[in-house]
């Protein structure tokens, strides 16, 4: 059954920051689960125009995208990533932040994110989210970061505040 729900998506790299604020402005607002906090919200559309940032396509639609920030000579973080509600699940978001070609929709598309984090040649991935345990829609955020390759590192209990704890998770490049 879940491989009749994979879908077709392409990655594409986006270069224009007009065009990375419009993506991530747009698949942000419609995860408010996720992203309700307008403040932080507006920062992470602002953040991705100077970053690089790869979006999941059906089409011409964007259903998903991933902005990535260097955080050290051999680490880069995933530092914001959503995928529309409707296509949870299908394969857009794996396909945007997959590591091996083997596990894209499509294993014939170049995968834009591994070719790049490799000719980069950075070591570790890092992505931070809240806390198995907290909240429902971050416990399926977590379990997609680990399906995907990820091992928890470490938890900061108060870098955002009490009631969001901040796991982080690592993966080796």
């Amino acid at each position: 059954m879940e491989k009749e729900k994979q879908m077709t998506t392409e990655v594409r790299t986006i270069e224009n920051a007009e065009e990375k604020r419009r993506i991530c402005r747009v698949i942000l607002e419609a995860l408010p689960e996720w992203f309700g906090i307008p403040e932080a919200r507006e920062e992470y559309v602002s953040e991705s125009a100077d970053k690089l940032f790869f979006t999941a396509m059906d089409g011409e639609n964007p259903v998903g995208f991933l902005c990535l920030k260097e955080t050290g000579r051999d680490t880069v973080e995933l530092y914001v990533m959503g995928v529309l509600k409707a296509r949870h699940r299908t394969g857009a978001g794996r396909a945007v932040v997959a590591n091996k070609t083997d596990l894209l929709a499509d294993p014939a598309q170049l995968d834009a994110f591994r070719a790049h984090v490799e000719e980069a040649g950075y070591a570790f991935m890092q992505v931070k989210t809240v806390q198995m345990g907290k909240y429902a829609e971050y416990d399926a955020t977590n379990r997609f970061y680990l399906a995907m390759g990820f091992k928890e590192f470490e938890v900061f209990p108060h870098l955002w505040d009490e009631w969001n704890p901040c796991q982080i998770y690592v993966m080796g490049l």
